[in-house]
This record gives structure tokens, C-alpha cells and sequence, in this order.
């Protein structure tokens, strides 16, 4: 069957660009996904009124998803909001009013649309789990759920044990649950069979596949893809403002395209593969230079990733904003290095000499010596300025 290929070619795309970390069912869901289109899902909590970078990868997963022929559901969290998902969390969020949250939902649904379609027969959804959550009362969400989990195999999960030392609240435990239901829900109404999230949500994947299991259905799966980190291990998307923000607003098209064009040469292919959509051949080619000409993948990378986010217009002002400032800092140290040389050669040797004819007509010994110390100061921070400022210059052409 010609669908068949298509369907099939999802999770060969996947793991070509790196995507793949984690799979419940590896076998049952490659054969799923082979026959038939699937419905899955992403979770997102409106927590702010913009998506970050750490939000990217998982939409980029859900776009490859959907032109394979599956279908996407966006789930943005307006419930689990309220709580705030304890995973990789030292301490409690802070809780939102309804009115932030209802903001946020808005301003995120805008930005979801760059990356997934709304329309054709594999058209996207966006549901809010607000609708079916908040609603529920609570001594019949805990017989219905919470009575199929198990407290001591929820304390072994890692996102509840990095917080027993420091402590965790029960309305905190309660996340793992309703995001499971979650996936009952769209299960149930939607016939989503599959959750997709990073790989710091695999215990509350791997809670709403085994729920679905548990009322005897078998084809509920999870899968969770890599996180993009630096070679420390620290999650991609921090700079010293805060979080890479999607959003104009919050972090400029030119911060932006800056933060991706100075990314460690060890990053370029994954970022390459798994935040863009160039062909796998030319990322090879592109990943297989080295030394400065890394540069030039750094430069399509920021280039592509700005285009997907901001629009082509917005790629080339930074692109172009970047040659010129690059351009303007090379014209300057050619300028001090010039001025360095002119000082060493002409300045410094004309300013000794005037020197020694000023002492030798100075009769008292210790205004000589005065004399003499001051200038070699003046001689000694004059150097000092115009090497400063060569240094100054390289450390901020890196940051350029």
C-alpha cells in the first residue's frame, strides 16, 4: 500500500534525526503505525504567555508526526496548570489565577499553529484538559483513578523522588494522576492511542499508558524523545536573560538568531536535525566541517530555526545585522591593532626620547626620577588600554 510506506517512514525519520529516547512498546506501535493513522498527543502547561525552546522539540515531533499522516492533539494543560508538574522541579510552582491561565492558553494556540496544521484530514486539534478536569469531584476521581496507582510505585518515579528530600505536596502527587486521565480522556473520546513528551515526563507517560491498560485496552502507547542539552548536560535555551522565548516580545528575532548561531560546535547536529527541516544528506555535509568552517552550519542553523519561528524576513534582518556587527568589530581591531603598532614604533619611542632631553635639564635628581615614573605610567596604561580593548573585542566578537 502507498500509505503504508508513509506511515511506516515516521519512525525512520524519527530516529534518523535523533528524536527518539524512550518507547513503551516498540514493536506493537512501529506496526500500529504502519496500518493505520494515529491519533496522538503533547501536553503543554500554560504557564507563561509564550512557548520556550524547551516546548520545540516536542512540536517538531508532532509536525514530522503529522506529515506522516497521523494526527496531532495538543493538549494545553488550563487543569494541571493549576498544580504545575513537579518533574525536574526543586521547589513548588507557583500557582495561577484562572484569568492567567485563560490568557495564556490564547497566546500559546497562536504560536502551536507555526508548527502543526489545522486544516485537511489529519488536521490538528487544540482541547484543554480545563474542560473535563475541573469539573470532576474529587471523591470520584480517586475511586474512578486513584485507586488503580500505586503510591509506592509513584514515590520510585524519578520526577517524585528528586523532591521527597526537600519535600512534596500531595496536591503535587495528585499531577501524575490527572495527567494519566488526560490521556483516558482523548483516549476515550478521541481514540488517541499515543502520548509523546521529553524524556523528563516519562513517568507520567508511562502512568497513562499503563491506566489504559489496567480498564483492558492494549494499544496505548508512550514515547519520549531526547532533550537538547549543551555538553554539560544543562538543558539548551537559557541565556543570562533567562529562557529563549518564542515570542517577539520576550526574547528579540536577533537574540534569537544570536543564542543559535553561537551554539558549541559539539551541538551543531543536533540542532541541525532536530530543530529544522533540511535534508538529512545536507546536514551531514553540513556537520562534516570542521574547525572555523563550522561556522557556516551554525550560520544555516540560526538562519533556519529563526525562519521557523519569526518568519524569513525577520531570518534575514538578523542574518544581516549579524555580517554588520561582525563586520564593524573586525574594522575595529584592524583599527587597534594599526593604532598598537603605531604606538610601539612611533609614540613610545618619541615620548622616551623627549623624556630623557626633559631630565637630563632637570638639575634636582629626585624630580628626574618623578619624571621619569610618571611617564613610564602613562607608557605602561597606555598599553595596557589598547591591548584591553583588542581582548575586550575578541571575547565580545563571541558573543556577536
Amino acid at each position: 500500500m502507498e500509505g503504508m510506506n508513509v506511515m511506516e517512514n515516521v519512525f525512520n525519520i524519527l530516529e534518523e534525526r535523533g528524536y527518539i529516547e524512550q518507547m513503551t512498546h516498540p514493536k506493537e506501535m512501529k506496526e500500529l503505525f504502519s496500518k493505520e493513522s494515529v491519533a496522538f498527543y503533547i501536553g503543554i502547561d500554560p504557564t507563561a504567555d509564550s512557548l520556550h525552546v524547551g516546548h520545540f522539540v516536542s512540536l517538531m515531533v508532532a509536525s514530522h508526526m503529522q506529515k506522516c499522516g497521523h494526527k496531532p492533539i495538543i493538549l494545553v494543560g488550563g487543569g494541571t496548570a493549576s498544580i504545575g508538574d513537579p518533574s525536574g522541579k526543586t521547589d513548588m510552582r507557583k500557582m495561577l489565577s484562572r484569568e492567567d491561565i485563560n490568557h495564556n492558553v490564547e497566546c500559546l494556540k497562536k504560536q502551536i499553529e507555526k508548527f502543526v496544521s489545522f486544516e485537511g484530514e489529519n488536521a490538528a486539534i487544540i482541547v484543554n484538559n480545563a474542560d473535563w478536569l475541573l469539573d470532576f469531584k474529587f471523591v470520584d476521581f480517586m475511586r474512578e483513578i486513584g485507586s488503580l496507582f500505586s503510591v509506592n510505585k509513584m514515590l520510585a518515579a524519578e520526577c517524585y523522588k528528586q523532591r521527597l528530600e526537600t519535600g512534596l505536596t500531595f496536591f503535587e502527587m495528585s499531577y501524575m494522576l490527572m495527567q494519566s486521565y488526560d490521556f483516558l480522556h482523548l483516549y476515550n473520546t478521541y481514540g488517541c492511542k499515543l502520548e509523546i513528551g521529553g524524556n523528563d515526563q516519562w513517568s507520567n507517560i508511562i502512568g497513562g499508558v499503563d491506566l489504559i491498560r489496567k480498564i483492558g485496552k492494549d494499544d496505548s502507547f508512550g514515547l519520549t524523545f531526547k532533550l537538547l542539552t549543551t555538553k554539560e548536560g544543562k538543558k539548551m535555551g537559557k541565556t543570562e536573560k533567562g529562557a529563549l522565548w518564542l515570542d517577539s516580545k520576550k526574547t528579540s528575532p536577533y537574540e534569537f538568531y544570536q543564542y543559535w548561531r553561537n551554539i558549541e560546535d559539539s551541538s551543531v547536529e543536533n540542532v541541525l536535525k532536530m530543530l529544522t527541516f533540511l535534508p538529512i544528506d545536507k546536514i551531514n555535509e553540513l556537520t562534516s566541517l570542521k574547525d572555523e568552517h563550522i561556522n557556516e552550519a551554525k550560520k544555516i542553523a540560526a538562519y533556519e530555526i529563526t525562519k521557523l519561528i519569526h518568519g524569513e524576513d525577520e531570518a534575514k534582518k538578523a542574518e544581516i545585522k549579524k555580517d554588520r556587527d561582525v563586520g564593524f568589530i573586525e574594522r575595529q581591531r584592524k583599527t587597534d591593532y594599526n593604532t598598537l603598532k603605531w604606538y610601539i614604533n612611533f609614540i613610545n619611542p618619541l615620548i622616551i626620547s623627549t623624556t630623557f632631553v626633559v631630565i637630563s635639564n632637570i638639575k634636582s635628581f629626585t624630580m628626574s626620577l618623578l619624571v621619569g615614573f610618571i611617564v613610564m605610567l602613562v607608557l605602561i596604561y597606555s598599553l595596557y588600554e589598547i591591548i584591553g580593548r583588542i581582548l575586550k573585542k575578541k571575547e565580545f566578537d563571541k558573543n556577536v
